[in-house]
């Protein structure tokens, strides 16, 4: 996944400074799927999903309430689902890609693998502010221990949301009793 084959669409809204935390997710991605030997097909699947799932971070309130008014009362975390949705009318079918971008941000019980690695990648990579040495030895792991990873992954990411007084909302709470097994 070069910086070459990083072409948004033409809906996008993206800011320059973002740029780089999508490449960076990018070039996790790649580095996991070499080290996985992850089939070429797949490769293309993980990153359509990397395009996508920051495409509308960037964009106005009212784009993003248009495109899923009913979509969680969180503004930070419309972009994903507001994602899919354009994705789906510019003609992308393929569910596991576009359930991967709709739910990044919060997870998601039904994921493939494409759901997975993003959700990773999106929270590991290095350039985000709050990464630690901590989140490269997690990056590190994911080829050989991806369950394990996406589990001490969820379980920061949920202990950030109760830090803050923030609502779980239930597809988070769908995905984390799927981690665990709960019925």
């Amino acid at each position: 996944m070069s910086d070459e084959s990083l072409k948004f669409p033409s809906w996008a809204f993206i800011h320059e400074s973002r740029l780089g935390h999508v490449k960076g997710v990018a070039t996790l991605l790649s580095a996991w799927a070499d080290e996985m030997a992850i089939p070429a097909e797949e490769r293309v699947r993980w990153h359509k999903a990397v395009i996508l799932h920051d495409s509308l971070k960037d964009a106005p309130a009212e784009i993003l309430d248009g495109l899923v008014p009913d979509c969680w009362d969180i503004p930070s975390l419309k972009h994903g689902p507001a994602a899919a949705v354009m994705a789906e009318r510019d003609g992308e079918k393929d569910s596991g890609v576009l359930n991967a971008v709709r739910y990044h941000s919060v997870g998601y019980s039904g994921w493939e693998m494409v759901g997975k690695v993003l959700f990773l990648a999106d929270y590991l990579e290095e350039g985000r502010d709050f990464h630690t040495k901590r989140h490269s030895q997690l990056s590190g792991r994911v080829p050989a221990d991806l369950d394990a990873v996406l589990r001490a992954v969820t379980v920061e990411r949920l202990s950030d949301v109760l830090a803050y007084d923030f609502p779980l909302l239930p597809e988070t709470v769908q995905f984390w009793n799927s981690l665990i097994g709960a019925r």
